[in-house]
C-alpha cells in the first residue's frame, strides 16, 4: 500500500543551491550579484531550485533550515510546505526545506519572519520607487508551489524584473 493511499502525503524533493548562507547579511541573487546589505542577518539559509522559475520569473526560491550552509552547497531536501509570498504584486512562492519535518512551532517562526520581511520589503521598495503590494499571504502545501514553477531552459538569462 502506498503511503498517500494510508492517508500519510507523500513529501516531495528537491535540489537546492545555497545562495546566502544563514547569518549573513549579504542578499545575493539567482545570478550571484548582491542586491543589498540587509541591516539584520539573514535567520535561515536562502536558495534556490536551479532547475525551476517561479511565478514571478527567477529561480524558485528555497528556504533551508537548519544549521548554515556555505553559498554554492548543492543538496537534496523534502519541501514541507511553501509561503507565499507577494513582491510588488508578483507572487513568489518559498519552497521550506529541512532534513527533519517541521514542527508547528518552526512553521509559525517562518510565516512570523516572512510577515516582517513583507513589511521590510514593501518599505525597501517604496524607497526605490518600486510600486505594488507586499505581503505574506501565508502557508501552502509544496506541492501547490511547485506546479505553479516551469522548468528552467536554456533561454532563460536570469529575472526580467530588477528585485
Amino acid at each position: 500500500m502506498k503511503a498517500e493511499a494510508a492517508g500519510v502525503k507523500e513529501v516531495p524533493e528537491v535540489d537546492v543551491i545555497i545562495e546566502i548562507p544563514r547569518g549573513s547579511f549579504l542578499k545575493r541573487g539567482s545570478r550571484g550579484h548582491i542586491d543589498f546589505v540587509s541591516p539584520l542577518p539573514c535567520p535561515f539559509n536562502y536558495g534556490a531550485v536551479p532547475t525551476l522559475v517561479g511565478l514571478e520569473g527567477d529561480l524558485l526560491d528555497v528556504v533551508v533550515l537548519g544549521q548554515r550552509l556555505h553559498v554554492g552547497t548543492r543538496l537534496r531536501l523534502p519541501a514541507w510546505g511553501a509561503i507565499v509570498q507577494r513582491d510588488r504584486g508578483m507572487v513568489d512562492h518559498k519552497l521550506i526545506c529541512s532534513a527533519a519535518p517541521l514542527d508547528e512551532a518552526a512553521r509559525r517562526a517562518v510565516l512570523r519572519f516572512f510577515r516582517f520581511y513583507a513589511r521590510s520589503k514593501g518599505l525597501l521598495n517604496l524607497l526605490r520607487g518600486r510600486p505594488g503590494r507586499n505581503a505574506c499571504e501565508g502557508w501552502i502545501e509544496a506541492r501547490e508551489a511547485l506546479a505553479c514553477a516551469r522548468p528552467r531552459d536554456a533561454s532563460w538569462r536570469g529575472p526580467t524584473v530588477t528585485f
